[in-house]
Parts: structure tokens; sequence; C-alpha cells
């Protein structure tokens, strides 16, 4: 069954009406979304950047949603690695004890913004591999994009 979801929006893909590589361009920029430090907005900034350089919706959300709740963990913990073996790992924080009262203190928010030392790793890390898998994922898609296109030209329509 997943086989054949993947080769459904495998196929929706490669039909859509854009060159390969407009297609592998808006791919490229959902991942290099995908991979940018601003958890929570992949989607929105996807859309926004798609609609204002007028990139292939499709392939940009494709992109984009290869940062989703099934892969958040694995790719920010490769991120904070990435980041802390260029700057350093920071020792352990002293994080506020947290409470419903807590949060409507200044004291708790000015304890928990001190900590901007623990989140340094990972935005970096997470910069690199957005920039670094962005470069990898445009001639990646571009030629699985043309193999693709000429290999459903030369199969039968069933």
């Amino acid at each position: 069954m997943v086989r054949s979801r993947a080769n459904y929006y495998l196929r929706r893909l490669l039909a859509l009406d854009d060159t390969p590589e407009r297609i592998a361009l808006g791919f490229a920029v959902g991942i290099f979304l995908a991979f940018s430090p601003l958890i929570g907005l992949h989607t929105v900034l996807g859309v926004a950047v798609s609609l204002l350089f007028g990139l292939n919706r499709v392939a940009v959300l494709l992109g984009v949603f290869v940062n989703n709740p099934w892969t958040l963990v694995p790719i920010y913990a490769a991120a904070t690695y990435v980041g802390g073996a260029v700057v350093g790992y920071p020792t352990a924080p002293s994080l506020p004890h947290f409470g419903w009262r807590q949060l409507s203190s200044a004291a708790y928010w000015l304890q928990l913004m001190q900590q901007w030392r623990v989140l340094v790793p990972t935005v970096l890390g997470s910069t690199i591999l957005a920039v670094l898998l962005a470069l990898l994922s445009y001639p990646t898609a571009l030629y699985l994009i043309k193999y693709g296109k000429s290999w459903l030209a030369r199969k039968p329509v069933a």
C-alpha cells in the first residue's frame, strides 16, 4: 500500500507541467526550508517563497514536508550534532522549574532566555545542513526528474 501510494505521488510529481529544472529548484528550496532553524514556520514559508518567486508549489511543499513529526527529532538532533562539532557543545543547562504559574513571571522567562547558548549549535548546525542538503538535492532531484520523465515517456499506458 505504501509503495502504491508513493508511486502515485511520484507520478503526480513527474506529471507537473513545468521544466525539470524548475521542479528541482522548487524541491531544493523546500529542502532548505525543511532544514532551516525556523521550527513551525516551514510550511508557511514554503508557500510564501513559492508564491513570491513563482516556484512550483508542489515541489517546494514536497521538499518542506521532508521535515514532519516523524523526522523532526532526528533532523534537529543531527543539526545540533553538526553545530556542536563546529562551535562546541554547551554544558547542561539549568532550566527553570516549569509550572503554569511560573509562565507568567518575568524571572522565569529571563532565566530561560539566559540559556541561549544551548540554541547556538542547533541554529548553526541547522543552517549548515539546510545549505548543504539544498545544494545536494538540486542536482539529485534534477537527475531523478529527467530520468523519471523519460521513463514515463517510454512506458506504455495501461
